[in-house]
């Protein structure tokens, strides 16, 4: 079925391969899958970690080993310096660093950890470590546990199962090809990385599609590789070096046409007719060609400028670009010829030109938001053009680096044309082999009964802190907000000053209303305030609700501050 699947390597080749691949930490378990370790920074913890365990729990720290049952609420939280553990009404100082390992049930229920009530299951073993005054959370788990939580977040659990198995195929061989035992960690849990959520147990179409492929990686010259794919080419692949300089990627990545992710309804574009006729042009555009027809007018030996400019007609557009490598689509220049007229300063008199004028733009980094075409903010869009007979279309596409597959040329391939993942992978990676490595279930240790020796109180739900209320009439200027662009399991961290690199207050769940005072110097941020506390947050994570909630009169439980 598969091309270049090696079903049957030897097993000296697997034994150097699987070697190749787990961590040192865990290489003398030798475990049925590789295992990665991925810091969970999406979380956003500060000086606290709020844990409900699915499945019986074995934790260590320097000063003390603890088992905890199936369904025990844990808060973690730094005082004085080092982790304070509380637990059904104890509370216990574990040290600078905490290590929660699954253990052996009778039950049949996936174990592992949520970090809020109804939250995403994170099946693995945790290590909490106090680094920088803050809980840096690293969990380690297999990594075909950790595709679960990747697949259905990189690309859509109602994508194409063939789709879906292709991007299980690329994140593994990722994830796998950047295990680094000489780092605390090998991934993080973002787009730096992957994003990876945990599990939710409605993704059954991706978990489909991570077993179907269980061990499947992609290989060159006889080791692992790494492979590169974004949401969405544009039409064209890109090469790794023109998007990191320096990277010396295998050659099996080149530039060439994409036509299913051109064709895909879904793939990302933009666009923004030009009227031939001069009238509605974008103020950026206008702007540029008025700075650069004075630069062109004072060369010249005209010295006065314009102080009213207008374009008259527009009389072809078309796209340029200087050498750049092997990018055959790749166009960095806009060139618009054009009819003008304008009115010196100082003068009533109208000038125009006599014959038609050609300025040649840099597309790159300013023009294409001007002219409001761009999609990631990543300045490589493959543009084109399209004329039609009373204006000129410009298009823009790609979302992402473009290297490698195309997440939305893969959904065309496997829902139009029934292509197979590895057909699929063959189009994007051509010449690039698929092994298999094993990938079966983690044998997890079974507990040491002489930990129950001293009975624990039973479990007891820890509730998530009381959201803060927000009391009193709404100042003029000012407008009511709500927590709102984060995840369940995450919170917002409350800053001191306007900055990133500001001390943090607090942390803010999901809903918690705010009251935004003003817009700060940077207008990201915004100034909040709530009856109890006041600082800065990012204003991207926050909706209005101004309208949408009745504001409570103060009263003697809540004070104005």
């Amino acid at each position: 079925m598969f091309q270049h699947l090696r079903h049957m390597l030897s097993c000296l080749l697997l034994l150097v391969l699987l070697a190749s691949l787990i961590p040192a930490a865990h290489a003398a378990q030798a475990p049925s899958a590789p295992q990665v370790r991925v810091l969970l920074r999406r979380l956003t913890l500060t000086d606290r970690a709020d844990l409900t365990l699915q499945g019986p729990y074995q934790m260590e720290s320097a000063y003390t080993v603890a088992a905890f049952p199936s369904g025990a609420s844990i808060v973690c939280q730094i005082r004085g310096g080092e982790i304070v553990l509380f637990y059904g009404g104890m509370s216990i100082r574990v040290g600078k660093e905490i290590r929660f390992t699954r253990q052996a049930s009778g039950s049949t229920q996936e174990g592992g950890l949520r970090f809020s009530d109804g939250g995403n299951l994170y099946p693995g073993d945790l290590a909490l470590s106090v680094v920088g005054g803050q809980l840096q959370p690293i969990l380690t788990l297999s990594v075909e546990d950790y595709l679960r939580g990747v697949v259905p977040y990189e690309m859509s659990n109602s994508f194409p199962l063939e789709a879906l198995k292709a991007q299980a195929v690329c994140a593994r061989t990722y994830a796998l090809s950047h295990v680094d035992t000489s780092r605390a960690y090998d991934l993080v849990d973002t787009t730096n990385d992957q994003v990876y959520r945990g599990t939710s147990g409605r993704d059954t179409r991706s978990d489909q599609a991570v077993r179907e492929t269980a061990g499947i990686v992609g290989c060159w010259n006889g080791d692992l590789t790494v492979c590169y794919y974004s949401a969405s080419n544009g039409g064209q692949t890109e090469l790794p070096k023109n998007v990191w300089a320096g990277s010396d990627a295998p050659s099996f990545y080149t530039v060439k046409e994409d036509p299913y992710d051109l064709e895909n309804p879904e793939s990302p574009v933009k666009r923004i007719r030009l009227r031939r006729d001069g009238h509605d042009l974008p103020v950026g555009l206008l702007e540029t060609l008025h700075e650069t027809l004075i630069r062109t007018i004072a060369s010249k030996g005209f010295s006065r400028e314009m102080e009213n400019f207008r374009v008259d007609a527009l009389d072809a557009v078309a796209l340029t670009h200087q050498p750049f490598g092997d990018q055959s689509l790749f166009f960095d220049r806009l060139a618009l010829t054009f009819r003008w007229s304008g009115r010196a300063e100082g003068s009533s008199a109208w000038m125009s030109a006599g014959e038609p004028v050609t300025q040649t733009l840099p597309l790159f980094p300013d023009l294409i938001t001007g002219l409001g075409l761009s999609i990631a903010d990543l300045h490589n869009e493959i543009l084109s053009i399209r004329e039609e007979s009373a204006s000129f279309v410009l298009e823009s596409r790609r979302f992402g680096h473009g290297v490698g597959m195309s997440q939305r040329g893969a959904q065309q391939m496997a829902q139009k044309y029934s292509a197979t993942f590895d057909q699929i992978l063959s189009f994007y990676y051509p010449g690039m082999e698929l092994w298999v490595i094993p990938s079966g279930d983690t044998v997890l240790p079974t507990q040491d009964p002489r930990l129950f020796s001293t009975p624990a109180p039973p479990a007891t739900p820890t509730p998530r802190p009381t959201l803060m209320p927000v009391t009193g009439d709404i100042p003029d200027g000012a407008w009511l907000a709500s927590v709102e662009g984060i995840d369940d399991d995450s919170s917002l961290n409350l800053r001191k000053e306007p900055h990133s690199a500001a001390d943090i207050l607090m942390r803010l769940y999901k809903h918690q209303q705010l009251l935004v005072l003003e817009t700060c110097e940077d207008p990201a941020w915004v100034h909040v305030r709530t009856d109890s506390m006041e600082g800065y947050v990012m204003v991207s994570f926050l909706e209005d609700v101004t309208d949408a909630v009745s504001v409570p009169e103060a009263d003697a439980t809540f004070p104005s501050p």
